[in-house]
């Protein structure tokens, strides 16, 4: 049996070896001025900081991973919108994934991280601190009923839509993704100020938290920015098609390869891994 475990054991580590990519290998952020390469999905970046991981107004979920770094520009805006939060009184900011020390693509867990520009906030807003071992094995809230539609009354606070709010007017966010049933939820409780619904995007899961996007910094000049989303506050027409039934998926599914790596981001794997 025990010959067996072992077995086990070592088929596993295997695996999880294959499954790596050479980025999760760079354990220190590349040293140079800070530098976002290439699209959120197929990038990397020179100079990225570390987020504090002691701070008064918010706390890092699962350090262990070591997804905490990301452009200053991304360290600043989660100090600020932290700071924003506190000052209203409104509890801790959770900060979850950022990215990898020099960026790059995840083994799991994320399309996107790749450029040091993208951060998950959870939509939750404790008022007392997390304990250690709360972080390291967080606890999400899925405010998203079963049959994905709507938010769940119990768990939904006008807190959290304020969370998403201010985020959303920042200057340098981009997008933000949420479910479309808390997206929904927003449309009905926006009132008359409506410009930054614009911003917030539905999406796919993100039933726990938001993906918060940030434009390309303006020194990064091999950044690679998205379109402007559509104009309007998105809660028409594009937002009732999340709702509406999907049609079966026909044939095998189709295995996509990753796209070339921009020629920055190979050349640093190439000196620093290769």
């Amino acid at each position: 049996m025990k010959n067996i475990l072992r077995v086990l054991s070592v088929l596993l580590l295997s695996s999880a070896a294959l499954a790596a990519t050479p980025w999760q290998s760079l354990h220190h952020p590349i040293a140079g001025k800070p530098q976002s390469i290439g699209t959120f999905s197929n990038g990397c970046i020179v100079g990225a900081q570390s987020l504090p991981l002691e701070a008064a107004n918010y706390q890092v979920m699962r350090q262990d991973q070591r997804r905490y770094y990301g452009h200053p520009e991304l360290i600043q805006f989660i100090q600020r919108l932290s700071m924003q939060i506190a000052n209203r009184g409104l509890g801790q900011v959770l900060v979850g994934d950022m990215g990898m020390a020099a960026g790059g693509r995840f083994s799991h867990g994320h399309a996107s991280h790749q450029s040091g520009l993208d951060v998950d906030i959870w939509l939750q807003l404790p008022k007392t601190r997390w304990s250690a071992s709360m972080l390291l094995k967080p606890q999400p809230l899925d405010l998203v009923t079963a049959d994905g539609r709507n938010v769940v009354a119990q768990h939904w606070q006008p807190d959290i839509g304020m969370l998403i709010k201010m985020a959303a007017q920042d200057r340098d966010v981009t997008r933000i993704f949420v479910n479309p049933a808390i997206k929904k939820q927003l449309c009905a409780t926006a009132g008359s100020d409506r410009d930054w619904l614009r911003k917030v995007r539905p999406w796919f899961a993100h039933r726990a938290h938001m993906h918060v996007r940030l434009r390309c910094p303006p020194d990064s000049p091999e950044c690679l920015a998205q379109l402007d989303p559509p104009a309007g506050d998105g809660c028409g027409v594009e937002l009732q098609s999340w709702f509406e039934p999907k049609k079966p998926a026909t044939g095998s599914p189709v295995k996509r390869t990753p796209p070339a790596l921009p020629s920055s981001c190979q050349a640093l794997l190439d000196k620093h891994i290769l």
